[in-house]
């Protein structure tokens, strides 16, 4: 007798695969939620991610600092009122000016003090070893001992020589310049810059930086050890211009760049002024004035300010960006040499502004 095992052996296989079904959909659906739990914890550490990068772009470009505290929203509308306020004294005094009125320098009064702000700190650019220029200049036309002191509380004018520190802080040139200081007392003395012929534009700025700290005066003015100064013509030359906020004073000129390094005039920044190689107009090195809020811009900005190969260019370059007035000055009138006169060749500007 034969047995036919076909049809057991074909349910064999279809039994074991309904016995594994139920296993395969349970792995697969724990696979799944696993997966699922995977894929959303890394689209929740991205979005962590994200928020983290926004806020350290915010911290670091400032953009997250939109809101304003009450004080500062305080301030802002007590600074629109005194903008309003010196706006309405303006007219008023241009009214005034149309009047007849002439403006004048007087003296302001502190508690029961009468006191001058000064008019103008002149500062004499001087170095180690010109104390033979110095001891020029007290001898004509910048009084000594009392009679400085009386022509500051006077007629307001400061009048210091200027001078940096020695390399090898304490040496001889330092001790030299105290000694002479401790005994003129006509010194400002600027700790903050190292003496050299090659670093003049920087003490340029740092003199006017460390005047308009030092001294509350309308006028800052620059000028060499080897000019001398009509101070009253200058005082009453001074004083038709107090009144404007921006000044900038000088025998204004341009003069070519020179890209020769073998040059006295040599500018290492020539290819800054274009192909036709010619400076902006600027002051004369030998002398020029500036107003207080000018002197206070360099102040604040005194890091950031360029200087160029020459003090004179450096100063100029600064007044571009701002809304100086430019009054072109005749150094005849001031200046008691005209020698001095022609050799800064101002002869050929009429006393002027422009805007």
């Amino acid at each position: 007798m034969q047995i036919r095992e076909g049809p057991a052996r074909r349910a064999a296989p279809s039994a074991a695969g309904a016995l594994r079904s139920p296993m395969s959909a349970m792995m697969l659906a724990m696979f799944a939620t696993m997966a699922s739990f995977y894929v959303a914890g890394q689209l929740w550490q991205d979005a962590q991610n994200r928020v983290y990068l926004i806020k350290e772009l915010d911290r670091r470009t400032g953009q997250g600092q939109l809101a304003i505290s009450v004080d500062d929203t305080l301030k802002v509308v007590a600074c629109r009122q005194q903008g309003k306020r010196l706006a309405s004294l303006e007219m008023e005094l241009a009214a005034a000016k149309h009047e007849g009125f002439v403006g004048k320098y007087t003296p302001e009064t502190n508690g029961t003090h009468s006191r001058k702000k000064p008019l103008i700190v002149i500062g004499i650019m001087s170095s180690f070893g010109r104390k033979n220029y110095r001891d020029a200049v007290r001898k004509s036309w910048l009084p000594t001992g009392s009679m400085l002191k009386k022509l500051e509380e006077e007629k307001g004018i400061v009048v210091r020589f200027i001078v940096g520190r020695s390399a090898n802080r304490g040496d001889t040139f330092d001790r030299e310049i105290d000694d002479e200081n401790r005994s003129t007392k006509d010194f400002l003395i600027l700790d903050d810059h190292i003496e050299s012929d090659e670093e003049l534009p920087k003490k340029t700025k740092s003199f006017f930086a460390n005047a308009a700290e030092t001294f509350d005066a309308a006028f800052y003015a620059k000028v060499n050890d080897d000019i001398y100064i009509n101070v009253d013509t200058l005082s009453a030359m001074l004083e038709t211009h107090w009144d404007k906020p921006r000044v900038y004073i000088g025998c204004m000129k341009s003069g070519e760049v020179f890209s020769d390094s073998t040059h006295k005039w040599y500018e290492p920044d020539w290819w800054k002024f274009g192909d036709g190689k010619s400076y902006f107009r600027h002051a004369s090195g030998e002398m020029f004035v500036i107003s207080r809020a000018v002197a206070q811009f360099i102040s604040i900005n005194r890091s950031i300010l360029r200087t160029y190969a020459h003090d004179d260019v450096s100063v100029g370059s600064w007044m571009i960006g701002l809304g100086v007035k430019h009054i072109l000055l005749i150094f005849e009138h001031v200046l008691d040499s005209q020698y001095a006169c022609e050799y800064l060749n101002c002869k050929v500007y009429m006393s002027g502004e422009i805007a």
